[in-house]
This record gives C-alpha cells, structure tokens and sequence, in this order.
C-alpha cells in the first residue's frame, strides 16, 4: 500500500490508536510500580512476591513478544493488535479483582501474554503504514505522546493507589482500551506480509524462548530458596535451551526470527545497546519508587508524582529526538543519551531519608530524562529502519523483547547481587545502601551503553535508502 502522510486525518489516527494501545501498557507499568508498597502490605508479599509482580508480567511479554510480531506480520497487524487490547483489558479485570500474591502473579502474566501481541503492533502499525519521509517524526510522536500515559500515570495511579485501592489502577486499563480499539478498527489500515507462508508456526521456537527465560529468572530470583547448586543448574539449563532456541531458528524454514536480520549490523547493534540500556533504565525505576516509599515515606501518589518531570519531557521533547537522530543520524544521539541518563543516576545514587526533592530527587529525575528524549526515539527507528518492511512486526518484536528481558534480568538479578532477599527491602537501613550501590551498577550499565552505540551504530547516508525499503 501507498505510505500514509502523518499530517492527514488517517495518519494522526494511526498514530493514536498506537499511543493509546503501547501507552496502556506503559501506564500499567507506572501504577504497578506505584503500587508495589501497598500491594504488599494488603497482600502480606514478600519480596519475591513483588519482583514477580513485575517480572512475571515481563517475562510473558519478553517471552511471547516475538511471537506477537510473527503472527502480527503473517495475519494481521491491525487484527493481532486489537486482540491483544481486549486480552489486556481482561487479564486487567482479573488483577484487579485478584486475592492473594499467586493468583495476582497469574493474572499479570495473562496480561503479559495480551502485552506480547499489542506491543509490537504498535510500531509496526506505524512502520507499515506511515509514509517513509514521515516514519522518524512519527515514530518520535509516538514515543512523545507515549509520555502522556507516563505523565497521568504517576498522579491518577498514584491517587487512586492511595485514597481508593490499588485495585482500581489496574481496572483503569478498561475504558482505554476501549478507546484503543475503536480508534484502530477506524484509522489503521490492515497490514500484512503477503509473502509469509500461512497456517505455519515457529511453536518450537516460541517454546524455547520461553523456557530459557523462565529458567534463568526463576533461578535468579529464588536463589536464596534454591541454594548455590540448584541455583547454577537452572541457569546453566536456561543458557543451553537459549542456544537450543538459536540452532532452531537457523534450522526451520519458517523461524518467528529470520536469521538475516542480524547479520545486519545496524540492527544487531541498536539492539544489543537495547539490552544494556533497558536492563539499567528498568532497575533504576524499581529501586527509585521503593527508595521513595520506604526509605523517604513518600506515599505512592508522591512517590508517582515524583517521576513525573521525565515523563514530561519525553511529551514535548522526544519527538525533536527522533527528528534529531533523522537529521544528523542516530549514532551521536544513542551514544549521548545513555552516558546523560547515567549522570541522572549518579544524581540520584546519594538520596537518604534527609533528602529534600528539590535537591535530593529533581535533578537527577529531569537530567535522565533529558537523556530518554534524546535515546528513545533514534534508537527504536534505527531498528525498524534496518529491517525490510516485510518484517516490520518481527523487527519490532526482537526489539520490545531484547528491551523487556534488559529489565526483566535486572529487576531479577539486581536485588541479589546488593543484598536484598525477603523482607529487606521493609527494613529502610538496609534498603539505603542497596538502592546507592544498584544506582551504581545501573550507571556503570548505561555507560556500557552509550560504548555499544559508538562502536556498532554507523549513521546512514543523507540520500541512501532506508534498509526497510529494501529487497530481502
């Protein structure tokens, strides 16, 4: 199909019903770590209760998320993308009305499952529709607007997690998506690969992925449990299923990851930076909101508010981000970003229970998010340009998932490599130190970034054509 012109009417819809779908998500993901104090004390969760809260959402995603782009290039964007809205909004309902740890852990990971198809529909759609000249603006509003959930997250998640419930943040999920999928059923036109064989299915692959996910998790998190020896083994299990993962998608003939997309080095590059760069920007945010609640007592409507200056600048500044990476290339603006994020993070390593916000917490919140803006965008266009459009919706999936397993490793590994297990992180002494020395270990990963970047992103020519528009 002819490429779509953003400034239209059909643009500026495709543009929405993909904020609103991957801003559901992001918005999910603020409020639940808002929520995590209060979940735990209403619940009676101990620490590993909490982190699979988190990561039992994100594996699920990180796990299927390839998947979800697979069967969104082979049936459908559009169609995948509004069947993973409505299995959001459901798997929303059951968390909500969830009345134990377990049973909230089972209903994340159905959300995870919802998230895995949406997620990547939401670049793709936009890869796949919007005009060429008009992809880094738009995948830069996208970004941008994205911040909106980000910047009403904080205060109407916060708020309802304080003076109603926080079972009410996730019931908010509803009427977005709602929203969301009566905006794509209007504005997005149906998308496909028309080359794709169908009715065939990379289940093998889809297995794997998640099995060494799940096996090196689980590992991590209940180390303490597990001891020394179980420990290494289920680890060691996960790496080996990884490897078993990779020999199959370079041995069937319909892989959920083509092969050839990483013998480009562009792509292979940015996501590998994604891994870093994730990993460190998911651990900040889980120790940052924990640090506030229990170590400052901040309640969760601060503790949310707190963040909110880096969501504002993602609204207005991210789309002159992508712009910017478009203008001069993306290998300036994702070497600099990372190392800007880490100065935040340095900012933020000292807070104590004396610190003001003002000085102790502002600072180091507005200077990572300057370094967002100037990261986000470039890097999630790099990646979808180095891909054939035919693959739009893979590309964008290895990418979400490289990002969602980046936090997923980190939000798991992280506690115990500062000393945090089972009801520590109630404990504000011991909370202290471990938050100042992740924050550290978090800089020293977003540095590690920004070397990624400067080594393996080459900046394409003014007049070269995209590598989407290429033959595969």
């Amino acid at each position: 199909m002819a490429g779509v012109e953003l400034a239209s009417r059909t643009g500026r819809g495709i543009v929405a019903a993909a904020v609103l779908g991957s801003g559901m998500a992001f918005l999910d993901g603020t409020v639940v770590n808002v929520a995590l104090v209060r979940i735990g004390t209403d619940l009676d969760a101990s620490l590993a209760d909490l982190q699979w809260v988190s990561n039992g959402y994100l594996l699920s995603l990180a796990s299927l998320i390839l998947l979800g782009g697979s069967l969104g290039d082979r049936f459908g964007r559009r169609r995948i993308f509004v069947l993973g809205v409505i299995g959001f909004a459901v798997a929303s309902a059951l968390c909500g009305a969830a009345p134990t740890p377990g049973l909230l852990i089972a209903a994340r990971v159905l959300q995870g499952v919802a998230g895995a198809m949406l997620t990547p529909g939401s670049l793709s759609m936009i890869e796949a529709t919007i005009r060429r000249e008009d992809r880094a603006k738009a995948i830069g509003s996208w970004s941008g607007l994205g911040g909106v959930a980000g910047a009403i997250g904080p205060f109407v998640g916060g708020w309802l997690v304080q003076y109603a419930s926080w079972r009410w943040a996730f019931f908010l999920n509803i009427p977005l998506a709602v929203v969301t999928v009566l905006l794509a059923r209007r504005y997005v036109p149906e998308t496909r690969d028309e080359q794709a064989e169908r009715g065939r299915f990379d289940v093998l692959g889809a297995v794997l992925a998640t099995a060494t996910l799940a096996l090196t998790t689980y590992a991590l998190i209940q180390h303490a449990a597990l001891g020394p020896a179980l420990t290494t083994t289920l680890a060691v299990a996960g790496v080996l299923v990884g490897v078993g993962f990779v020999v199959v998608e370079r041995r069937t003939h319909t892989p959920m990851v083509q092969p050839s997309l990483f013998r480009e080095r562009q792509f292979t590059g940015a996501n590998v930076m994604t891994l870093v760069v994730y990993g460190a920007l998911g651990a900040v945010m889980f120790f940052l909101t924990l640090q506030l609640q229990t170590v400052l007592g901040y309640g969760p409507l601060l503790a949310g508010l707190a963040t909110l200056p880096m969501t504002v600048l993602m609204l207005f500044l991210a789309a002159r981000g992508g712009e910017l990476g478009a203008r001069i290339g993306p290998r300036l603006p994702m070497t600099i970003g990372p190392l800007v994020c880490a100065g935040g993070v340095a900012l933020l390593a000292p807070l104590r229970a004396d610190s003001s916000y003002v000085t102790g917490v502002l600072p180091g919140v507005v200077v990572f998010g300057l370094g967002l803006c100037l990261l986000v965008a470039p890097l999630t266009a790099t990646v979808l340009a180095a891909a054939p459009d035919r693959y739009a919706g893979a590309a964008s999936g290895v990418n979400n998932a490289v990002a969602r397993a980046g936090t997923l490793l980190a939000v798991a590994a992280l506690p115990a490599l500062v000393g945090l297990g089972g009801e520590a992180y109630r404990d504000p002494a011991v909370f202290s130190g471990a938050f100042r020395t992740a924050m550290w270990l978090s800089a020293a990963l977003l540095v590690a970034g920004g070397a990624v970047s400067w080594l393996l992103i080459r900046n394409t020519p003014r007049n070269a054509p995209l590598a989407s528009t290429s033959p595969d």
